[in-house]
């Protein structure tokens, strides 16, 4: 756990300069351990050298019939084959395996009460045919130590090499944060609605520009329509609270009782339409915080049927069902909210009739809503469903609208996958469209 709390209180560039020199201290220091064992064997290797390199000079001088020459720091001995001395010196300290390793052109160390010996030989043809065992010799002085010093360097050499990595490390990677370190300033300094600079270049740098200033353009149209939109809620908050405060003045003032009757009946229009523009922007307000209820299958021609029966004071309407069945993969409450609002909105702008049609494709269930009222106007249509949108007077608050109808049912539509589009009707009115994706009922 304190790794992990030292983790995150350091920088990137200090948190890989410090795994960077781990990596290579591991790395470095285990090939030094690993090739200090083979600096025994590499010291042996010349000596080995040396030896059988005097030896076969002496091999010759033995087939010659001369006596061999005693190289520069190394022993010539003439042996037979079974070890023993040929020439005038003693017996020297070679077992039988030691002898027949050196037949066999192989060199051997040889314990000694001072220091080791280290032994090479051939096997070379005397004049009169007898074999000789031509053997070289040299005392191993200092190989232990030899070995050790070697170790030692090698040691040293990998902490140096784990430091300049780290030295590199630390470089490579500030020159490599250096234009983040760029780039975070320049946000700090940008006014608002500002972007930032895109690098010329393809690379990382120039994709994570290309992402800030994709979020600065969300965010600063987030902020723009939260702006629009707090601004439009007090505005229509104002009129039936205003409304409501001036209509109760006039109430108390009143003395006549039927006045007052009057005035609170007009109170109570006014709260029912400011209840109901509350639970507009309440159900808004949880639909942009992400609240989603579950999806199950909704049959779309009885719950157009049932939405018709809910009207009060309509014009003629008329459920148009293209087929027996249509489901679609909603919340019911969705569902619901979205026929009662396209309704309640033919109902305030039709003449004289509506008519609500649902159809399904393979993909798609769809309703359309149709009425012979004024229409929406082409320029109008890209905006009729944003919040507090009205197209003209005619669709103004003398017409029971509170402006979120079209926007709820939008919301709920597309936030479900499906769409939501306005055009021109058959009738001259206004066609609300909207679609769900299709839901397959088992058999």
């Amino acid at each position: 756990m304190s790794v992990l709390r030292w983790r995150r209180r350091r920088g990137v560039r200090t948190r890989v300069t410090v795994v960077a020199t781990l990596v290579a201290a591991v790395v470095l220091l285990g090939l030094a351990l690993a090739g200090g064992r083979y600096v025994e064997p590499w010291l042996l290797d010349g000596v080995d050298v040396d030896l059988r390199t005097a030896a076969h000079t002496a091999e010759r001088d033995v087939e010659s019939g001369r006596t061999p020459s005693t190289a520069d720091g190394l022993s010539i001995r003439v042996l037979d084959t079974a070890g023993d001395p040929v020439d005038p010196g003693a017996r020297p300290a070679l077992g039988d395996a030691h002898v027949s390793d050196l037949k066999a052109g192989l060199a051997v160390t040889v314990p000694g009460a001072g220091m080791p010996t280290r032994w090479a030989g051939t096997v070379a043809t005397a004049p009169d045919g007898a074999q000789r065992l031509v053997v070289a010799s040299a005392p191993l002085a200092g190989l232990a130590a030899a070995t050790a010093s070697g170790t030692q360097w090698l040691l040293g050499l990998a902490a140096a090499g784990a430091v300049v990595v780290g030295g590199v490390a630390w470089v490579t990677t500030g020159a490599a944060l250096r234009p983040v370190a760029r780039l975070r300033r320049s946000l700090r300094g940008l006014p608002p609605g500002g972007r930032l600079p895109e690098p010329e270049s393809s690379d990382e740098l120039g994709a994570l520009t290309t992402e800030f200033n994709d979020l600065l353009a969300g965010h600063d149209a987030v902020a723009e329509r939260l702006r629009r939109f707090t601004g439009d809620a007090a505005h229509e908050l104002r009129s039936p609270v205003a409304s409501v405060r001036v209509q109760a003045e006039v109430g108390v003032a009143a003395g006549d009782g039927a006045v007052a009757q009057e005035t609170l009946a007009d109170i109570l229009v006014e709260a029912e339409r400011l209840s109901t523009l509350l639970d507009g922007l309440l159900m808004l307000a949880r639909a942009d915080a992400g609240e989603l209820p579950v999806a199950e299958p909704v049959e779309l021609v009885t719950e157009a049927r049932a939405a018709v029966e809910r009207l009060a004071d309509a014009p003629d309407v008329r459920v148009s069902a293209l087929v027996p069945e249509a489901w679609a993969l909603a919340a019911p409450s969705e569902v619901e909210l979205v026929l009662d609002n396209l309704l309640r909105n033919a109902c305030r702008h039709a003449r004289h009739r509506i008519v609500v049609s649902v159809l399904a494709t393979r993909a798609w269930v769809r309703v359309v809503v149709d009425d012979d009222g004024p229409g929406v106007e082409p320029e109008h249509r890209g905006r009729v469903f944003d919040r507090f949108y009205r197209a003209s007077d005619d669709r103004a608050r003398s017409s029971g609208g509170t402006g979120l109808g079209l926007a709820l049912v939008a919301e709920a539509v597309r936030r479900r996958g499906g769409r939501v589009v306005v055009g021109e009707s058959p009738d001259g009115g206004a066609r609300f469209e909207v679609s769900w994706r299709r839901h397959d009922r088992d058999p």
